[in-house]
């Protein structure tokens, strides 16, 4: 519950008393759960840092999915969450300016003719996603040839595509790289399809100031340093802090 030392924002972001967060568990480079079962990754610090601002405690919601966590925050059950910047999820959300870009990349075995991304797609080839993610929503709209098999989540999708013997895996790059490293007889295709925008949201009916606050407290993150130093401190490679001034979205 709020405490004696809450900002004055604190009713406006976390109007419920604590602030209440969503977290999605299917981008192991942003959130996972630490030997006690509680959230860690810099989702997970970044809302303790912003919770500390406000002077309020924190209610973790936790999802394997991340379609399921973006519902949970446009309902209002949640006061922030933890997105990848999507057209498609736009409806009922603020986004915040990104602080993360993260690769997607496609994996193949190592016998596939496939040399590049731009020969995946076509009429022969399954390209294997989690459902829901950003990868999916993205491939959705980009991909008119390949045919797109949806795993039940990102965290799924090799395990899929080595089981049913599909031609292609979509996901974040580095979560492929360490599946290739775990399994024989794979490989990623060099380069990347896509550059994810990673930023928080909040629900849309939150007021200006709320949002305002959010898109300053992410710019002030990344310009004073902290993403960076969150990158060293939870061994994050392959990714990027995202440049300052990129826009805001509702």
């Amino acid at each position: 519950m709020s405490t004696p030392s809450a900002s004055p924002l604190a009713s406006l972001v976390a109007p419920h008393g604590a602030l209440r967060v969503a977290i999605n568990l299917g981008n192991p480079v942003l959130a996972g759960l630490d030997a006690a079962g509680e959230p860690s990754g810099i989702s997970a610090d970044l809302s303790r840092l912003l919770a500390a601002q406000l002077g309020v405690g924190i209610e973790w919601r936790i999802f394997k999915k991340a379609d399921e966590s973006v519902q949970c925050v446009r309902a209002d059950e949640a006061d922030i969450g933890f997105f990848a910047i999507d057209p498609v999820r736009g409806e009922g959300l603020h986004f915040s300016p990104p602080y993360v870009q993260i690769e997607g990349a496609y994996m193949v075995r190592s016998d596939s003719p496939l040399q590049s991304n731009d020969e995946v797609d076509q009429a022969s080839h399954r390209v294997t996603v989690g459902a829901g993610s950003a990868y999916d929503l993205f491939l959705t709209r980009h991909l008119k040839h390949a045919t797109i098999v949806r795993a039940p989540s990102s965290p799924a999708v090799v395990d899929m595509f080595m089981a049913q013997q599909l031609e292609v895996a979509a996901g974040v790059k580095q979560q492929l790289q360490a599946d290739a490293q775990r399994l024989p007889g794979v490989r990623l295709l060099p380069g990347r399809f896509m550059v994810i925008h990673q930023a928080m949201g909040m629900p849309a009916q939150r007021c200006t100031q709320a949002r305002e606050h959010l898109n300053a407290f992410v710019e002030d993150a990344k310009r004073s340093g902290w993403v960076a130093e969150a990158f060293v401190r939870h061994a994050i490679q392959g990714a990027a802090v995202a440049p300052p001034g990129y826009p805001a979205h509702d």
